[in-house]
């Protein structure tokens, strides 16, 4: 009885495993394989057996996520698409919204789409808004478009019609005819992908949808005949950037759902372990080896992004895509985020990654880059004896070498030019942070702060102090967390439906007819009869008249409209810090979140030991911090031999497995029943302890 996980970051392939009959947990580390993802997992499932004794035959669970659908994306890897869509709308996908998001910058230029013109095909047909045919389908049409994609040699089509999410029925039979027509190639439909309005942003969601799905459909036929091979015959699950899990089979007809896959099962752990310290508000920071990325839960809830966009930022507009996908900031800031002199002469850190091949200079690998872990071992923070559980031997002098390539032009010395790339970094994920706190309307200071990630807990403290958040949560495993948190998560679908109508009464009890409907998808999803316990949320997409952009809202069955207007409004305010009580108000989308309930892994308490307080540390090591402390010998403790409702006062260092915990001068650490490490100042300590 088993549950095994496995996560694919860009540097590391993690794994966590629990046995629901004896408590026990497996865990391991590996390098990514770059070139075929599987062989990362296989590898991972290996050192478990050798490590921890992992009983294949026993796992009855195992979930899986990672990069696959990103990677294929941002690199340009994904397979030859075609689009068919209607008649005067094939260049909506280039045009985009026509707007710059640089202001001023006159030589902008929208995104490259990812479907070039001349396999951007047009078919005559019209379905108007209330989803009533206008003009019928022109079947010969179709016949040059199958005759050059035959000739293009395209091995994916995506269809998008005007106003199909309103009614499919020429979406479904083009995707009949060109599946007929052309066997080699995979079809995807948008009414199938999205059932929201906007046209170029659903174009955008069934092309991308489509320029992944073989690539994926490969990859887990591919890995799910590994795992069989290898004894491990259970269902496999995939993580969803939703928050939940789904099955192999789903997610390959929905590719995109993956496309937050890994850094969405962080999130689903922090929601957990908000759980079990009591914290209804949470923010999550997982610092990996390639990014960081950090999310809110709100109300115990992961907090999902109504506009989500590949590649956004300042400057580019990014792709638009139609799926639930959790509010994630990502910045390239991780362990393995190369330092550099910029052409102005300032130091600066990542986005470039030395990635796990050949890795930080430290890794003796190859690499000569400055990167931050260079940096941490440098000022003595990791060991270089018991990194990743001694499984790997830091090279301290090819740190300092690299580090030095930024030292001597800066005119510091190499201690100091350690401590400022740790300090850049520590700026981009506090800026980071806030994006999805301070500009969304929540107050850091009211959340726990739950950091993860193989380099996360060595910035916990310092990141916590600045934010002034509440306490500052080290989880169990933190190393290998997005796969811990996996195990965590529940099989979840998420169904939307567009659908416009004035606010009042009436609208809201058609409101309820249509999610009745929508609930009979989820009961359809799940397979699972009419039993089963599926838990449900109801919101509503609702906007003040003349708005172009609106705003989700919970909606409880049967309420009246003067009760969802109240929310509606507090929920207006929350996110554009403005209400208007007197406007008229319009609902445009129902969007229907359905969780099957099922098992999550357990976190028992711990048995306290029995003189906790004659234990004492492992050791001492130095720790540079620069100023007027300069080095300072710094306490080691085992994370493993520390008991429930111990308190220790930093400075201080926790080592484990996967992660290396850093706890400053003026705070206190203390360990709930379940291991979890809570780090807070001690100003804030309960008696005022100083």
């Amino acid at each position: 009885m088993i549950r095994l996980a496995t996560d694919v970051g860009g540097t590391f392939t993690d794994l966590v495993g629990y046995d629901e009959r004896t408590g026990e947990v497996f865990t391991a580390k590996s390098l990514t394989t770059v070139d075929d993802q599987s062989l990362g997992v296989l590898d991972a499932i290996a050192m478990a057996e050798r490590k921890d004794g992992l009983r294949r035959r026993d796992v009855t669970f195992f979930a899986h996520g990672g990069t696959t659908v990103i990677n294929a994306i941002t690199e340009r890897k994904g397979v030859r698409t075609a689009l068919v869509t209607t008649a005067g709308f094939r260049d909506v996908l280039e045009i985009g919204r026509g707007n710059r998001p640089d202001l001023y910058n006159l030589q902008f230029h929208s995104p490259e789409p990812f479907v070039p013109r001349n396999l951007r095909f047009e078919v005559r047909e019209r379905i108007d808004a209330r989803g009533r045919v206008v003009t019928p389908m022109e079947l010969d049409d179709l016949k040059p478009i199958i005759a050059a994609c035959m000739k293009a040699e395209v091995d994916a089509v995506a269809i998008l019609f005007l106003h199909s999410y309103a009614n499919p029925e020429h979406e479904a039979l083009c995707a009949d005819i060109l599946a007929d027509a052309l066997p080699f190639a995979t079809i995807c439909a948008s009414h199938e992908v999205s059932r929201q309005w906007r046209e170029y942003e659903r174009s955008n969601t069934v092309v991308m949808n489509a320029y992944v799905q073989p690539i994926i459909q490969y990859y887990f036929e591919r890995l799910e005949e590994s795992l069989t091979d290898q004894e491990l015959t259970c269902p496999y699950y995939a993580m969803q950037s939703n928050g939940g899990i789904a099955t192999f089979d789903q997610v390959v007809r929905s590719p995109l759902t993956l496309v937050e896959s890994g850094p969405a099962g962080g999130v689903a752990g922090a929601a957990r372990i908000g759980a079990l310290i009591g914290e209804t508000e949470v923010l999550s920071l997982d610092v990996g080896g390639t990014t960081a990325k950090c999310s809110l839960i709100h109300d115990s809830r992961p907090t999902l992004d109504a506009e989500y966009r590949l590649e956004c930022s300042r400057i580019n507009p990014g792709y638009a895509v139609q799926v639930p996908v959790v509010d994630i900031v990502e910045i390239g800031s991780g362990g393995g985020s190369i330092a550099r002199i910029d052409g102005r002469g300032a130091l600066t850190v990542g986005p470039e990654s030395a990635g796990s091949m050949p890795g930080p200079a430290c890794y003796g690998r190859g690499g000569d880059r400055p990167t931050m872990s260079d940096a941490l071992v440098t000022i003595g923070v990791f060991d270089p004896a018991t990194f990743a559980g001694g499984t790997m031997t830091l090279d301290v002098e090819k740190a300092r070498a690299a580090i030095a390539t930024v030292a001597e032009p800066l005119g510091m010395t190499i201690e100091d030019a350690a401590l400022s790339i740790i300090e850049i970094a520590h700026a981009n994920m506090i800026n980071a942070l806030k994006l999805v706190t301070v500009q969304r309307g929540h107050d850091p200071r009211d959340a726990a702060f739950v950091i993860s990630g193989g380099a996360g807990p060595a910035l916990a403290a310092s990141l916590g102090r600045e934010l002034k958040m509440k306490s500052t949560v080290v989880p169990l495993h933190p190393g290998i967390f997005s796969a811990w948190g996996m195990l965590a998560a529940e099989p979840r679908a998420d169904f939307r439906a567009s659908w416009f109508s004035a606010l009042d009464d009436a609208a809201l009890a058609g409101a309820d007819s249509r999610f009745a409907g929508l609930e009979r998808e989820a009961v359809d999803y799940f397979a699972k009869g009419e039993q089963v316990e599926i838990r449900l949320t109801h919101r509503i997409e609702a906007r003040y008249r003349g708005q172009e952009h609106g705003v989700f809202t919970l909606h409880e069955k049967g309420e009246s409209a003067q009760a969802f207007a109240e929310r509606f409004h507090a929920a207006h305010e929350k996110a554009y810090s403005f209400r208007l009580p007197h406007s008229a108000i319009e609902i445009t989308m129902l969007h229907l979140e359905a969780v099957l309930s099922g098992p999550v892994i357990a976190v028992p308490k711990q048995k306290p030991a029995g003189n906790a307080e004659e234990l004492c540390a492992s050791g001492h090591r130095n720790v540079y911090f620069g100023g007027l402390d300069g080095w300072v010998s710094c306490p080691v403790w085992e994370r493993g031999r520390l008991t429930q409702g111990m308190t220790l006062k930093g400075p201080l260092i926790v080592e484990e497995s996967t992660a290396t915990t850093l706890v400053l001068k003026g705070q206190r650490l203390d360990l709930t029943p379940e291991g979890i490490m809570i780090i807070r100042e001690i100003d804030d300590a309960p008696g005022g302890e100083r």
